[in-house]
């Protein structure tokens, strides 16, 4: 917009206002057309026919590129069909899934999203926080997840971490567990810095297993939902993932001070108290998932791999743009 010749000096100043207002009105209606279009596609629901029905023992994954559920398909373009929804963090087993996805803007907030079988949505939750762990129960009844608080790595030497547990059967939402009463050296333990991360449930429903980090220093933890309480049961343990047979913990133990990839994935045995490190020599920041007794999958660099959880061979590329691997199975008989 050009003032017209001869215009006063107090008239130019208006058309140029007028002229700004006019540019910023667009800009915004076009910001707000872009936001709403971003906002459309991540609320994308699963295509029909992607469901967990099929993929009883079907590895799962999510596909970097367009952040929706995917299934490895040899036979598919791009190795892969992704027709689930978008998530930042999924996990699903038996009949339940767990998709967790970051919101836009800032505070940073997230949506917990329960899905079905058929990945039909469920329930859907907002929370402050962005997506780290994401877990669900051999049987699809009981599901935990972790947001980082403030910080974006757990590999900083400062943040906080929200852990939350549904209880499917009754609903109830712990949306804390910070709260648990703490056994620590066999003592009870009482700090302002504790924080919870990485849960992994036992068969039962009701043990589960995480890190929780207080002092400086992480440990792994046992915990009883029945009885309320959580003990520690060793040092430098963290994001546990307990074996299908309920007989060994994955985990990483950190091995480096240093930022640049500090730990290692090990494999514990609940009974002997032996660890051992797995063939895997690269920094993995990730809840090691069991894919069957024997194997490991984790995200790293990424893409998915795997790798022997006895410490033996090689690790090896299962999906490459691809994180949060998940393998679905039956629900296990009472």
């Amino acid at each position: 917009m050009t003032a017209p010749t001869g215009a006063s000096p107090r008239t130019r100043v208006w058309i140029v206002v007028l002229a700004l207002l006019l540019l910023g009105g667009g800009a915004t209606a076009y910001a707000l057309r872009a936001a709403s279009g971003r906002e459309a596609a991540a609320t994308r629901p699963a295509d029909p026919g992607f469901t967990l029905a099929g993929g009883t023992g079907a590895l799962y994954v999510r596909d970097t590129a367009t952040g929706r559920v995917a299934r490895p398909d040899p036979s598919a373009p791009g190795g892969r069909t992704a027709g689930g929804p978008v998530c930042d963090r999924f996990h699903a087993a038996a009949d339940t899934a767990l998709c967790l996805r970051r919101r836009p803007g800032v505070p940073a907030r997230s949506y917990v999203i329960v899905l079905d079988r058929q990945l039909r949505e469920v329930r859907r939750m907002g929370l402050p926080g962005i997506p780290s762990r994401a877990r669900v129960s051999a049987s699809g009844n009981m599901l935990a997840w972790t947001m980082f608080a403030t910080g974006d790595s757990y590999a900083r030497s400062s943040f906080s971490t929200r852990t939350s547990v549904l209880d499917l059967r009754t609903g109830y939402l712990i949306k804390n567990i910070e709260q648990i009463p703490l056994t620590l050296g066999g003592r009870r333990h009482h700090a302002p810095d504790v924080n919870y991360w990485g849960v992994s449930f036992a068969a039962d429903d009701n043990r589960f297993y995480a890190t929780v980090s207080t002092e400086g220093r992480t440990h792994l933890v046992e915990g009883d939902m029945a009885n309320w309480s959580a003990r520690t049961l060793r040092e430098n343990v963290e994001c546990p993932s307990l074996s299908p047979d309920g007989t060994r913990l994955a985990f990483k133990k950190r091995v480096s001070a240093g930022p640049e990839e500090p730990w290692r994935l090990y494999v514990y045995d609940l009974a002997t108290g032996r660890e051992h490190p797995v063939a895997e020599r690269r920094g993995i920041d990730d809840q090691a998932l069991w894919t069957d007794g024997k194997t490991l999958a984790y995200g790293y660099g990424g893409g998915v791999w795997s790798v022997p959880a006895d410490g033996t061979g090689t690790p090896r590329l299962l999906a490459p743009a691809a994180s949060s691997p998940t393998v679905v199975r039956p629900a296990p008989t009472p």
